[in-house]
């Protein structure tokens, strides 16, 4: 870093001192440093207060070429936007040189989910045993999640008014404050029925939320990840599962079978088409593998 890029950035940090958290100021004072060795390091070497638009396009280039990922990259460059703004304020730049500029884009990430027997071997808890409140409690939740497709603060949000015994229905409260309705298929309802019946002896009639402590108050979000990973280790299962990968076990069991995906979009309630068709690609994956184990011819030779 040279002397001139050295004050910039002592400069910036002092600007930032009263500005932003800890956290913040040592990511964008990294990027910063970052920034200015990249300036001294171009041939000719060239001054942060000189950097072009093209110039960053090449530096971010460069990182790229190193290795750093798209995300990594939009995270840098929101740091390079902020010194920019900070020296334009100081007028020590015309313009800034970040404006248009993007990062790369990543290639998305599938989201992670269980094969139809693993997720099949983690509801399936022993629950006969009425003296065992917690196992009752921990399927009707499991049953729940895989049956329904629930976001996690869905499932610890819902008040026992809201499950339609009847219809087999559920009302949750998604993003949004949007409502909608979703189906519970007949296993998750009876687990559901055996862990009203238990907990109705455990909890006062003002508690309105469905899944509680034994002591009877709601089952925080956080504690209800608990449960699900000792459950699923419990059920030697092989990987760390969490309940939104019983989400998108969910949507990719129920695209597998039917391949509509307005419905699962209805399901999971969400607000764009966009958003669901990434469980095209889980479907896809599940359907290579099967051709691979399968198919006699698509094994390669050793």
């Amino acid at each position: 870093m040279t002397a001139a890029g050295s004050t910039v950035v002592t400069d910036f940090a002092a600007h930032l001192a009263t500005r932003a958290s800890a956290n913040t100021r040592s990511a964008y004072l990294r990027d910063a440093e970052q920034l200015a060795a990249l300036a001294a390091e171009s041939q000719p070497p060239v001054q942060l207060e000189s950097v072009t638009g093209p110039q960053l396009r090449r530096f971010l280039s460069t990182l790229h070429g190193r290795g750093l990922s798209g995300r990594s990259l939009g995270r840098m460059l929101s740091s390079w936007r902020a010194l920019y703004r900070y020296l334009a304020e100081e007028g020590r730049v015309a313009a800034d040189p970040c404006a248009g500029l993007r990062p790369p884009k990543s290639p998305k990430r599938l989201p992670n989910a269980l094969s139809p027997d693993e997720a099949t071997r983690l509801v399936a808890l022993p629950d006969a045993k009425s003296d065992d409140p917690l196992t009752v409690r921990d399927r009707a939740m499991l049953e729940l999640f895989y049956s329904s497709g629930l976001r996690l603060s869905e499932l610890a949000g819902l008040k026992l008014d809201r499950i339609d015994w009847q219809a087999g229905e559920v009302r949750v409260w998604g993003k949004g404050a949007k409502e909608r309705i979703v189906p519970v298929g007949s296993e998750a309802l009876a687990a559901l029925r055996r862990w009203s019946d238990a907990r109705a002896h455990r909890v006062e009639r003002d508690n309105e939320f469905v899944f509680v402590t034994l002591r009877g108050a709601p089952l925080s979000p956080r504690a209800i990840q608990a449960r699900v990973r000792h459950r699923a280790i419990e059920q030697g299962l092989p990987q760390h599962v969490h309940p939104h990968m019983l989400r998108h076990s969910f949507a990719s069991h129920v695209l597998q079978s039917s391949g509509d995906l307005r419905a699962v979009q209805e399901m999971l309630g969400h607000a764009s088409i966009t958003s669901t068709q990434v469980y095209t690609h889980l479907d896809f994956q599940y359907l290579a593998k099967a051709y691979d184990a399968a198919h006699p011819r698509a094994k390669k030779k050793r």
